[in-house]
C-alpha cells in the first residue's frame, strides 16, 4: 500500500523531514530503504511508554491521527498533549510529528455500543446462537430480518437480562444502506456495530469497541472501521484488509444501494481505522461468483466485477 509521497513532518527542535513513501490506508510514511519490522519494533517499544516520543531518525514516521490507529493494535489509546497537538489530530495529515499520553483501552472511560445484525429469516436462529458470547461488552442487540415489516420484539438469549436482545423484520428490496439506516434507527445506544449473519467477531475485540467510542468521540470522529478478512471456503483472499466501517454513532447514515459505507458529513476525517481486531467474512466461491453479478443488478456500475476475482484468489503478503 505504500506510494510515492511529497509528505514532510516537523519534529520538536525545528527539523523537518521529507518522507518518499506514504501508506495509502494508513498515513504511515517511510524511507525506501526502511526495515518495516524494525520499524514496527520501535514503534511497539514507544508505544508501550506512557508518553509517545518520536524518534527523528527512524526510519518512519506518523501525526497524531495515523498513531492513534497504530496504538490500537497494542490496545491504547492516545490524547494529545496541548491545543496545538489536538489541532493536528483534527487536521490530518498534519505535518506535526505525533506526540500525545498513552493510556489502556482497557480499563478505560466505555460508551454503550449496541450490536446490530442484517440476517434473512432463516439465518435467525443461527444469529441468535452466537449472541451469548458477546454479552459482556454490550446490553443492547437487535437483529434486523429481511422480511415483511414487523416492530421489534424481545426474545430471550441466554447471558443477556430480558429485553435486551430485540428482533425487528423489514424487507431489504435490494438496498442495503437504507436497511443498516433502518437498523441504526433501533439502536437504545449512542453507538452501533453491525454485521452481516455470515460475519463473526471475537468477544475480545469487542469488549475493547465501548473504550473505543470514547476515543473517538474525544477526536470528533463519528464512525470507525476495522479489517476484515474474508474467508473464501476456508482460505483467507486477497481482498484484505477490507476495512468496514461498522462503528458508528446511530446518526450516521449509510450511502450506497450495494458496497455501502457511512456518509460523513465532515468526509473521512471524522473516521480512523482500528486495528485492535478484525471482522471475520466466511464465504464460498459459489456466492463471490453469484454476488458482483447481482450486486450489478441492483446498482449498476457498482457491483464491482474486480472485486470477485480478488476474492477468489488467495492472500499475497
Amino acid at each position: 500500500m505504500l506510494a510515492p509521497s511529497t509528505r514532510s513532518l516537523d519534529f520538536p527542535g525545528g527539523r523537518q523531514r521529507l518522507f518518499p513513501l506514504a501508506c495509502g490506508s494508513c498515513g504511515v510514511l517511510m524511507e525506501p530503504d526502511a526495515d518495516p519490522e524494525r520499524c514496527w519494533r520501535d514503534l511497539a517499544q514507544r508505544l508501550a511508554a506512557p508518553v509517545f516520543v518520536t524518534d527523528p531518525e527512524a526510519g518512519y514516521g506518523l501525526d497524531l491521527y495515523t498513531l492513534r490507529s497504530a496504538a490500537t493494535r497494542l490496545g491504547r489509546g492516545v490524547r494529545p498533549l496541548g491545543p496545538v497537538d489536538r489541532a493536528a489530530l483534527l487536521q490530518p495529515h498534519s505535518a506535526r510529528a505525533a506526540q500525545g499520553v498513552l493510556y489502556d483501552l482497557d480499563g478505560a472511560e466505555r460508551r454503550p455500543v449496541a450490536l446490530g445484525v442484517i440476517c434473512r429469516p432463516a439465518e435467525r436462529e443461527s444469529v441468535l446462537a452466537t449472541l451469548p458470547a458477546q454479552a459482556a461488552w454490550t446490553a443492547d442487540v437487535v437483529i434486523l430480518l429481511d422480511a415483511p415489516a414487523s416492530p421489534a420484539r424481545a426474545v430471550a438469549v441466554p447471558g443477556f437480562a430480558p429485553g435486551t436482545v430485540r428482533v425487528a423484520a423489514r424487507p431489504l428490496a435490494g438496498d442495503f444502506a437504507a436497511q443498516r439506516n433502518a437498523l441504526q434507527d433501533l439502536a437504545r445506544a449512542p453507538w452501533m456495530l453491525q454485521l452481516d449473519a455470515d460475519e463473526a467477531l471475537d468477544p475480545a475485540t469487542g469488549a475493547r469497541l465501548p473504550a473505543l467510542a470514547v476515543l473517538a468521540e474525544a477526536g470528533d470522529v463519528v464512525s470507525v472501521g476495522l479489517p476484515r478478512c474474508n474467508h473464501v471456503d476456508g482460505i483467507l483472499s486477497d481482498v484484505y484488509p477490507d476495512v468496514q466501517y461498522r462503528l458508528n454513532r446511530t446518526t450516521v447514515r449509510y450511502a450506497g444501494r450495494v458496497h455501502e459505507r457511512p456518509a460523513l458529513p465532515g468526509g473521512w476525517k471524522q473516521s480512523f481505522i482500528a486495528l485492535h481486531g478484525a471482522i471475520d467474512h466466511a464465504l464460498t466461491g459459489a456466492h463471490v461468483r453469484a454476488r458482483s453479478q447481482r450486486y450489478e443488478a441492483l446498482d449498476p456500475g457498482r457491483g464491482r466485477p474486480e472485486e470477485r476475482d480478488a476474492l477468489l484468489r488467495p492472500y499475497r503478503a
